[in-house]
């Protein structure tokens, strides 16, 4: 089974395409987004999601709605502008590339003083957030390929592959550019509560692309550690704080905390986009939390849990930088103290 494309800009530049990512694995199914709403609520709903999809559907959205802006007067345009990317930014707190999309096409735009300039300015800007995404993602997995050999058993959590991203991904990227080169790895996949983004999209991305993959629950990777059929673990982010303190899929915490105490290498994959500067450590990131049904009734027949029985559905923990092995960008490869290693390799 071939790649399938995560988000791009229709051919007559007038909608967001995406594949509907609550569906699989067991629908492929394509939407068409043209109204701020329906970006907003595929943003939200996690239709589209990890964190460089996120920024480039923003971006692909941003533009999109550009077009459809009435006041040809540029202060008017810019100002419905940002009333647009405000909109679209308040759809997911924790993912910092969407901001960062954002307020690049803001840029973008805001140079001009032109309104026809401006959509011209959104055009280029948004196919090179696309275009430098994938370049980020190959560099990735090609620095990730420097700290695994042939035959490795490779734990994942959550999903942080081309479904993720726009090609290869940031945390599956090595093993999927990996297959493309001959290697072999033994992956084995946490399901990753409560959306089990590990079952229904990793599992999904790897098989068809020929990986071996066993889908795991979260509370058996500590038992496979032990018995030493893991070597690496590899996971994406949706915010690295200049600390080195990371943020992901809630879970993440407790794999980092295993592979520290059976000795296992614990590897973040990320762009630099992901990377927030501004942001000192892990507690100032905002941590999204979301309905109590996804726990209770969203994958499931009937409810697991009686009606009125309270839940706590975060969706994301922070992962303390001491815990984390190596932080992997597409610049190179940073270690601990990361205040120092990221701020040398970015020249913070």
């Amino acid at each position: 089974m071939g790649k399938i494309f995560t988000v791009r800009l229709a051919a007559d530049g007038k909608a967001v395409e995406i594949v509907d990512q609550t569906l699989l694995p067991n629908e492929v199914k394509f939407l068409s987004l043209d109204k701020s709403e329906d970006i907003f609520e595929a943003i939200a709903l996690l239709r589209v999601r990890g964190a460089p999809s996120i920024g480039i559907a923003a971006g692909f959205g941003m533009y999109v709605l550009a077009g459809q802006i009435p006041d040809e007067d540029f202060d008017g345009f810019y100002k419905q502008l940002c009333k647009a990317g405000a909109y679209l930014e308040s759809s997911r707190p924790t993912a910092v590339n969407l901001h960062h999309a954002v307020e690049r096409m803001l840029s973008a735009a805001r140079k001009c003083g032109d309104k026809n300039a401006a959509i011209s300015a959104l055009y280029e800007e948004c196919n090179a957030i696309y275009d430098e995404d994938r370049a980020m993602c190959r560099a990735i997995s090609e620095n990730g390929l420097k700290l695994v050999k042939d035959g490795d058993g490779i734990l994942t959590h959550c999903n942080a592959g081309a479904l993720a991203a726009s090609e290869y991904g940031t945390g599956l990227g090595t093993l999927l550019l990996g297959k493309e080169l001959g290697y072999e790895f033994q992956v084995f996949s946490d399901e990753t509560r409560p959306l089990l983004q590990g079952a229904r999209l990793t599992s999904f991305e790897l098989s068809r692309a020929g990986i071996d993959v066993t889908l795991i629950c979260d509370n058996a990777a500590s038992m496979l550690m032990k018995q030493g059929k893991i070597n690496a673990c590899f996971v994406g982010c949706d915010r690295v704080a200049a600390n080195g303190d990371t943020a992901n899929k809630i879970g993440t915490r407790s794999v980092a905390v295993n592979a520290k105490y059976h000795g296992i290498p614990f590897y973040v994959f990320c762009p630099s986009s992901t990377i927030d500067f501004n942001c000192r450590s892990g507690d100032d990131i905002v941590i999204e939390e979301r309905s109590p049904e996804e726990i209770k009734t969203l994958f499931f027949e009937k409810p697991t849990a009686l009606k009125d029985v309270k839940c706590f559905n975060p969706a994301f923990d922070v992962t303390d930088a001491e815990l984390i092995t190596a932080i992997i960008t597409e610049k190179g490869i940073c270690r601990y103290p990361y205040t120092e290693s990221l701020a040398d390799l970015f020249g913070k």
